[in-house]
């Protein structure tokens, strides 16, 4: 079950960049709230393959049931009542702000990750 996987790593750490420099660079109504919430669902899958190897749809799952879980927690404002609302970290890791929308770009992230693994395991049935 634990094994490294470099080419997931490496997706990881590629998704992870862009997600820094959209929340650096970008300021918009769009690219920074929802896609970047389509985006660290795929981040978030590609790191945990990185080091485990389970099967997809269960990794899939797990990790957008992880995500709205974190959704949730910033309806109930988490941050503050934990006493890290003062923390910049911590308000941009867990977040502060519940969004229906952000619900619907992790379930889309996550369709994305499901059919390109899906397709990827296809492919090589064929193969075998």
């Amino acid at each position: 079950m634990l094994q490294f996987n470099w080419r997931y790593f490496l997706i990881a750490t590629l998704l992870f960049i862009t997600e820094v420099l959209i929340a650096m660079f970008v300021h918009d109504q769009f690219i920074r709230p929802y896609f970047g919430d389509f985006l660290v669902v795929i981040l978030v899958y590609c790191f945990v393959k990185s080091f485990l190897n389970t099967p997809f749809l269960q990794t899939a799952i797990a990790v957008l049931v992880f995500s709205f879980a974190i959704e949730v927690l910033q309806y109930m404002d988490i941050v503050n009542r934990i006493g890290l609302g003062h923390s910049t970290l911590a308000r941009t890791v867990i977040g502060t702000s519940f969004e229906w929308l952000d619900l619907l770009a992790y379930m889309f992230g996550i369709a994305l990750v499901i059919y390109v693994e899906n397709s990827r395991f296809k492919a090589h049935q064929r193969e075998s």
